[in-house]
């Protein structure tokens, strides 16, 4: 079992390997993908997503498309504002949890953990969301394979030190990844980033200024938005090595806003007003066109 330490600016996280590698699209879109390679998609909020370059009809609207970590089903919230689970082409569709009514929920992500016999810590198969009701956003959590469920709050508990609090409302854009039920998300009233551990005591701290966070499917890097001279930069912090921040779009010309890691945690997808692009996680290179489709881009492994 690997030991985890979390500390008000850090999250250290030692995961096993993530398989796979992005597929990047040539003459705007995604290739073809292989077994163990993910393939981009992209949702728009209409009822046609983007895979592997074909448009595929869900039968419904569809905001906020995420897969699970085996890729074998999509979570998203319906044109009913309901959170739905269904099979990657639309199909055997599930209302895991019906909106009341005077809410807005976003940003579905996957919280997927085994069962930890030495610590005895069950396993998880969780959509974590941001439901905002009254003007108040908060974060829910329901099981994934419920049907018609009631969603509950998410936990919140800060670090055991002197800035450890972490706000309770204001919450957004939660993202989950890994093998630990780590996620990071941001709060919309302080503009910063938070990292929540759900493993052996769920506790959690302030990262960095920014919105949109995303992590990286081994829990040791979180990307991020931050504007930088008038334009929405992608920037990377890296627990392992020091809390480094690095701006991965240092000569944007536009927006690079909703990030996306591949499986293999090697390259990012992001929205830009002109579609989507790919770019190393690494920053090593930059970014290219790859679909003229507008929207929230996921890999599906």
């Amino acid at each position: 079992m690997t030991t985890r330490t979390r500390t008000t600016a850090a999250a250290i996280a030692v995961a096993a390997a993530v398989t796979g590698t992005a597929l990047l699209g040539a003459s705007g879109a995604a290739s073809a993908a292989t077994a163990s390679h993910g393939t981009l998609t992209v949702s728009n909020g209409t009822k046609y997503v983007q895979i592997n370059g074909h448009s595929v009809n869900f039968g419904v609207i569809v905001r906020d498309l995420a897969w699970s970590p085996d890729g074998a089903k999509a979570a998203f919230v319906d044109g009913s504002g309901n959170l739905d689970v269904s099979n990657p082409d639309g199909s055997g569709r599930v209302v895991v949890a019906k909106n009341p009514g005077g809410q807005t929920w976003s940003h579905p992500t996957w919280q997927v953990t085994k069962k930890d016999t030495q610590y005895g810590i069950p396993a998880k198969d969780n959509l974590i969301f941001a439901a905002r009701a009254n003007g108040v956003s908060r974060l829910k959590y329901v099981s994934a394979k419920a049907v018609h469920g009631t969603p509950k709050t998410l936990s919140l508990n800060g670090a055991p030190d002197p800035d450890g609090a972490v706000p309770q409302t204001g919450n957004v854009w939660p993202n989950a990844a890994g093998h630990y039920g780590t996620s990071v998300y941001a709060n919309d009233h302080t503009g910063t980033v938070y990292i929540r551990d759900d493993y052996l005591r769920q506790q959690g701290g302030k990262l960095s200024k920014g919105s949109q966070p995303a992590l990286s499917p081994n829990e040791e890097e979180v990307v991020f938005v931050r504007s930088v001279a008038g334009h929405d930069h992608l920037f990377v912090e890296d627990f392992m090595h020091g809390n480094h921040i690095k701006d991965l779009t240092p000569h944007a010309t536009t927006d690079y806003t909703e990030s996306a890691w591949s499986p293999d945690g090697k390259t990012l997808a992001a929205r830009t007003p002109a579609g989507t692009v790919t770019l190393p996680a690494n920053g090593t290179g930059r970014p290219v066109k790859v679909s003229s489709t507008t929207g929230l881009a996921a890999y599906r492994p």
